[in-house]
């Protein structure tokens, strides 16, 4: 594991300071922008700067406050727990209430444009490095990390706003924040340009030593995911981007799905040969470090020790009953076991695998509850503990398998998409899907992708990428929602008050 991923956001405490008092002297071993970037270390230390906005993983108590109320309470498939209800700027995120005032969506923009800024002095102060002190190489692969990342935190603004600032500059003046709003064409232009030329240097695998940083396999997937979303926003070229994210999403090689699949979630197993792109944490505190967070209380429910925040809603849970006990283990989906904890025979049999080391009714007695099981420590031991380092996949292979079904069976090459589908069922030891339309391929793929990402946070892109968030929210009870109005979050107010 490589510190360089959590270190703090040092770069963006640089100041750089002037004045015409004789006596008011910047002391020479002050790191300031003018005079950090002197190796490769230097070079490391700023990208990891960049590295440290992902998901909102800035702080141990408040990581999952950010990016699960802001991307999972407005999905159908999850709902508030007991503890959220206390808290109003999550309400109004689950009950569509909410104003450009939200605290939750306005950290949310300011993050990922704080790692933009971060990717931004990267490209814009690599050049500064002397040849002696950096070679072609390093030098390129650290640049195209920074293309990379700052293509995907303009890509989660796009996600969550219609309109976003594409900001292709390190700020280094006030009369440079004063730009236009790009329109979506011009942002997903420039996000798939720079995951382009990202995908173009960055390796297949990185080094032991750099495990977690951004692949060729990260760029290309990422790149898959924007065309296929443009695809349905632009109408238009819409086969032109399917053919685009199709390209893309073939170069994704060297992955292959991990059967013991609750392990990618549990803390047991990190950096599978599945996972694409994962955000890194470790137990390690050498040096005092502090790569930890408190995700495992946030997730679980109050009868696991957790703060009972978000439960599995009741269209979840149908899904996954959907096709019954068919899978050939004589139970459900196995996805369903690794994902919820429910009451089940299954987790009522001592000689399955436990949950926290104890059966579903030592923990519930006769109240018939389904929490979430996924994010959840691996043993009582480690539930215990106030922070812990369960890594969190961001992009794993089974998303490209699916996102190549759908792309397939928009261009009408449905016999193929069915292959794709059919891998993904099999590691969840469900039967090969019936059917052969393109409808019943795509509705194959709606409930694949469902049970696939609970809190993986794709739901909702997944809902308004078909047309279909107010219909599935409406049959969940959540009427509130209007999507002229909250398919995406309104520009925040602080944002509005500062450019």
């Amino acid at each position: 594991m490589n510190k360089i991923f959590y270190l703090l956001s040092i770069i963006s405490l640089f100041t750089i300071t002037s004045c015409s008092d004789y006596l008011d002297q910047q002391s020479p071993d002050q790191l300031t922008s003018g005079n950090f970037w002197r190796n490769k270390a230097d070079a490391e230390s700023a990208l990891a700067a960049t590295y440290s906005q992902l998901e909102a993983a800035v702080d141990e108590w408040a990581f999952a406050e950010v990016k699960w109320p802001v991307e999972a309470y407005r999905e159908d498939i999850c709902d508030l727990g007991s503890d959220a209800l206390n808290y109003q700027s999550w309400v109004e995120l689950s009950t569509f209430t909410y104003t450009n005032g939200n605290p939750q969506f306005a950290t949310y923009w300011r993050l990922n444009y704080r790692g933009i800024s971060n990717a931004n002095q990267v490209i814009d102060k690599l050049p500064q490095v002397p040849a002696a002190a950096l070679n072609d190489a390093d030098r390129a692969q650290i640049e195209a990390e920074a293309r990379f990342l700052r293509a995907y935190y303009h890509m989660k603004l796009l996600l969550n706003w219609d309109q976003i600032y594409v900001r292709k500059k390190y700020i280094t003046k006030e009369s440079d924040l004063s730009i236009p709003l790009s329109t979506r064409a011009e942002a997903w232009d420039f996000i798939t340009s720079e995951l382009k030329a990202a995908a173009a240097v960055l390796p297949a695998k990185q080094s032991t030593d750099k495990t977690g940083r951004a692949t060729s396999g990260a760029a290309n997937s990422y790149l898959g995911f924007a065309y296929l979303t443009r695809a349905y926003e632009e109408t238009a070229q819409k086969q032109a981007f399917l053919n685009e994210s199709l390209t893309a999403l073939n170069k994704v090689q060297g992955y292959d799905l991990v059967k013991d699949y609750v392990s990618m979630f549990d803390g047991t197993s990190k950096n599978t040969r599945e996972s694409i792109f994962e955000l890194q944490f470790t137990e390690t505190t050498a040096n005092g470090a502090f790569y930890r967070n408190a995700l495992h209380y946030w997730m679980a429910a109050a009868e696991l020790g957790g703060w009972d925040e978000i439960l599995p809603s009741t269209v979840l849970i149908n899904e996954f009953k959907k096709e019954g006990k068919t899978a050939t283990t004589g139970n459900y989906d196995t996805r369903f076991y690794s994902t919820i904890f429910f009451k089940d025979p299954y987790f009522n049999d001592p000689n399955n695998p436990l949950v926290l080391g104890t059966t579903y009714d030592d923990k519930f007695g006769d109240t018939d509850k389904p929490v979430f099981r996924k994010f959840i420590p691996s043993t009582q031991e480690k539930m215990n503990q106030e922070f812990t380092a369960i890594n969190v996949p961001l992009m794993r292979y089974s998303n490209v398998l699916l996102m190549q079904a759908e792309v397939l069976n928009e261009l009408g090459r449905t016999p193929e998409a069915i292959s794709y589908i059919n891998k993904v069922r099999n590691r969840a030891d469900m039967p090969a899907m019936t059917g052969t339309t393109a409808s019943a391929v795509k509705a194959q793929i709606e409930h694949e992708r469902i049970l696939e990402f609970p809190l993986e946070n794709y739901r909702f892109y997944d809902l308004r990428r078909w047309g279909k968030t107010k219909t599935a929210l409406d049959a969940a009870g959540r009427t509130g929602f209007d999507a002229a109005k909250n398919n995406f979050y309104p520009i925040p107010l602080t944002e509005l008050q500062a450019n």
